[in-house]
């Protein structure tokens, strides 16, 4: 042997140095062909196959090439020999490496016969099984699989069905499985392909598969799928209550087999966070929870119960912490915590858990509670892709429950602003019987503006307001608070409706201006919402007639005794707010029990009714029998309102009630100073007949003044008019517009001392004015005292 290649090497184990120099037949075989046979003809190459010798001892069969290498004269020098095993010796190695392959592979491969026996394992599949390849050879799946100790997971049967599917019709299938194997505590995600072994006719003789873990992939999939769905199914509502159970719900069971929500108490009474950090026991208000089975164990909390938590108790180092934690729920671990908590210890070992997992709830810097998280039937405890996880979807649900909080805060904020600047309790008055309702809108609207009113006003008169301002929330309760003290101030100097609501509007134009319109808000909702509508009405019950005005507002209903209800047609008035548009007043006769109706625009309006079909339901409603106002008012609320509405609703339902001649005197007097004793006179004789002798001296001296004040200051005509009500009312008009006013009259003064002396000795008076007339009244009790 003159030269070795490394693929010589390779093939018979010998190096270089150990062949080189040595003979061919001492280091090949001992039938290699003589050197007479090669030279018979030096020139050709020879081919042929030999069995070689390799360095272990052990032998091979190769072919063997020999071509022959010729020095320059052309003469044979020597022989350049190139071997390669044998075609059998080739499927040999093949069959070797094939089957090395097979047993090595890194994936988890399986071959059954047509009869679903074992045929092959890999060894990762007999480590996954738990049985080597003797021992599962010829044996069925249901045979390897079958575990005393860890029954065999339903999902098998799927698998069954699949290699029969296979064996039948050999068509390859693909399969996505989640399957606890043999001698393991937990399932994990496989994907798997199954195809069929056929012959050269096309009969199938067997099945192979192969299956692979993918419970990474597979559970990074299932936490984008909760996340995604927390991210629709949380914060649907403002409730607290509400956001705290979604998120209960959409842990339970994906991410655990139970979950609870527990928030600071402040969170529910819409309460600004406490400043400081918490003292130790922390009182939280256990809000939602949610259990894979659907039951709880005996005492544990339930929705809005509270409990306090010691600074030992994992939901106390939680929040002092700010950091997650996952307890491993051993009998070391309950005792200690027993030793501590003792109740919650013991509920935890009722229930079963062996994992438990507790999430701070923080939102904008703002601790809210702790959600806690545990597991009882899957057997894998938390890791920490799950704490990760869980602090995902307790964050989103953190927010939107500090949305929910703030808004909890701004609704209890209106709401209280509301209550308080709505009449408490209707004054009493002897006009009108009066009912009301008031209903602020649903959650998702917020608390608005309407707002009514039942104002006295002299001469036994009544004013009726409804009022709605544009808009929701602390801004729209606050403008109707100032709107309903602007109307009362100005009832108060007896302004006619018209003229009322042109200084209403105003007042809101002025207000309007000064605060500037809002960015991106229209007109009518500028500068907090100002835009309001607003009806007013005076009913005089001597009269029986009804003056009205309306600024942008619905028509009231009317139902006369005996009659149908009607819509009263009054003049259009522009919403309060547009400024420079006049206001016009329309007058109707009310006869006695007639009802007037006045709401707002939610009564009537809603997203799938017409207000048309509302204002029909609303007449049928008031004509409808009822035993008193207030069954009235329900019937009316229950013919026309959804579960929730969508807007505030007012309503103020009035029975109208007249007084007879018979507790009204009036007098026409000429203006003669000489008039005022047959005044004192005549007024006299009226208290007697209506049996008020005990007020007669204070009367007679009222009278005295004020129709002595209309002589010497007013001018033609004069009337006095007494009114016999819930207090004695004394009323002097003249056809001045002369404003009398208190003043000291001084001691040497001669006058100065009468309008002094009526306010001293009544209860109210005051002046009202008309068109070319005003009026002095004056209200004294009944009695003496």
């Amino acid at each position: 042997m003159t030269g070795w290649s490394e693929g010589a090497r390779l093939l018979l184990g010998y190096a270089p140095e150990e062949a080189v120099g040595h003979a061919a037949a001492d280091l090949l075989a001992a039938d290699v062909p003589e050197p007479t046979a090669l030279a018979a003809d030096a020139r050709q190459p020879w081919r042929g196959t030999m069995a070689v010798r390799h360095r272990d001892g052990h032998r091979l069969a190769v072919e063997v090439r020999l071509q022959p290498s010729l020095d320059g004269a052309g003469r044979t020098r020597g022989y350049v020999m190139s071997t390669v095993p044998a075609e059998e010796h080739r499927r040999q190695e093949d069959l070797l490496l094939l089957d090395r392959s097979f047993t090595q592979a890194p994936v988890f491969l399986f071959l059954y016969d047509t009869e679903l026996r074992y045929r092959r394992l890999s060894e990762a599949s007999g480590r996954l099984m738990g049985v080597t390849e003797a021992d599962g050879h010829g044996r069925l799946l249901d045979e390897v699989v079958a575990d005393p100790e860890y029954p065999a997971d339903p999902m098998y049967e799927e698998v069954r069905a699949q290699l029969r599917q296979v064996a039948e019709t050999g068509v390859p299938v693909r399969n996505q499985s989640y399957i606890r194997t043999p001698r393991e505590a937990h399932e994990r995600a496989w994907s798997s392909w199954l195809w069929p072994v056929k012959d050269p006719s096309g009969r199938v003789m067997g099945i192979t598969q192969m299956a692979y873990d993918n419970s990474e992939e597979y559970w990074a999939r299932q936490r984008l799928a909760l996340l995604n769905e927390a991210s629709t199914r949380i914060g649907s509502t403002l409730s607290i209550e509400r956001t705290a159970q979604e998120l209960a719900d959409v842990a339970v069971p994906p991410l655990a087999d139970y979950a609870s929500v527990d928030l600071l108490t402040f969170i529910h009474r819409g309460d600004e966070p406490p400043s400081g950090p918490l003292v130790c026991p922390v009182t939280m208000r256990r809000t939602a929870r949610q259990s894979s089975t659907g039951t709880f164990p005996e005492g544990m909390l339930r929705p809005g119960n509270t409990a306090a938590y010691p600074a030992s108790s994992p939901a106390a180092e939680c929040l002092a912490t700010g950091r997650s934690a996952v307890y491993e729920m051993t009998e070391s671990a309950l005792a200690r915590w027993a030793a501590h908590d003792p109740e919650r210890a013991a509920r935890i070992r009722l229930f079963g858990a062996h994992s438990v997992m507790v999430v701070p709830m923080c939102a904008r810097g703002v601790t809210l509670g702790v959600t806690l998280f545990a597991r009882s039937q899957r057997p894998e405890p938390f890791g920490q892709d799950d704490v990760l996880l869980a602090e995902e979807i307790t964050a989103r649900a953190a927010v939107c429950i500090d949305n929910a909080r703030r808004y909890t805060r701004e609704r209890t904020t209106a709401e209280t602003l509301q209550r308080i600047l709505l009449p408490q309790a209707l004054p009493g008055q002897a006009a009108l019987e009066v009912a009301s309702r008031y209903l602020p809108a649903g959650a998702r609207a917020g608390v608005g503006g309407d707002w009514f009113d039942v104002i006295p006003l002299s001469g036994a008169r009544v004013a009726l307001v409804v009022g709605d301002v544009v808009g929701h929330g602390v801004q729209a309760s606050a403008t109707m608070g100032r709107l309903r003290t602007a109307v009362l101030t100005l009832a108060d100097i007896d302004l006619p409706p018209e003229e009322l609501l042109t200084h209403l509007d105003d007042l809101v134009t002025r207000t309007h201006a000064e605060a500037g319109p809002a960015e991106g808000a229209d007109t009518a909702e500028a500068a907090g919402g100002l835009g309001a509508t607003c009806l007013y009405a005076v009913y005089d019950p001597v009269s029986r007639r009804c003056t009205m005005a309306r600024a942008g507002h619905l028509l009231p209903a009317v139902v006369t005794p005996g009659g149908a209800a009607e819509l009263v047609d009054l003049p259009a008035g522009p919403p309060l707010g547009l400024g420079g548009l006049p206001f016009e007043a329309a007058e109707i006769e009310l006869p006695e029990d007639s009802l007037l109706a006045l709401y707002t625009d939610g009564l009537v309006e809603a997203r799938d009714r017409d207000i048309d079909e509302g204002l029909d339901t609303l007449r049928r409603a008031l004509t409808r029998p009822a035993q008193s106002l207030d069954a009235l008012c329900d019937a009316v609320l229950a013919a026309l309102l959804p579960d929730i509405a969508d807007d505030d609703i007012a309503l103020l339902i009035a029975r109208t009630r007249a007084l007879s001649e018979r507790q009204v005197a009036t007098w026409d007097l000429p203006s003669d100073p000489a008039i005022v004793a047959r005044a004192r006179t005549d007024t006299s004789d009226r208290l007697a007949a209506w049996g008020l002798d005990e007020v007669t001296f204070t009367a007679e001296l009222v009278v005295s003044e004020l129709v002595t004040n209309a002589i010497r200051y007013g001018r033609p005509p004069i009337q006095l008019r007494l009114i016999h009500d819930r207090t004695l009312i004394c009323e002097v008009s003249d056809g001045s517009n002369t404003s009398p006013h208190l003043r000291r009259a001084h001691t040497f003064d001669e006058g100065g001392r009468g309008l002094m002396l009526v306010a001293q000795l009544t209860q109210h008076w005051g002046t009202r004015h008309a068109r070319e007339s005003k009026t002095i009244w004056a209200e004294m009790p009944l009695t003496a005292d």
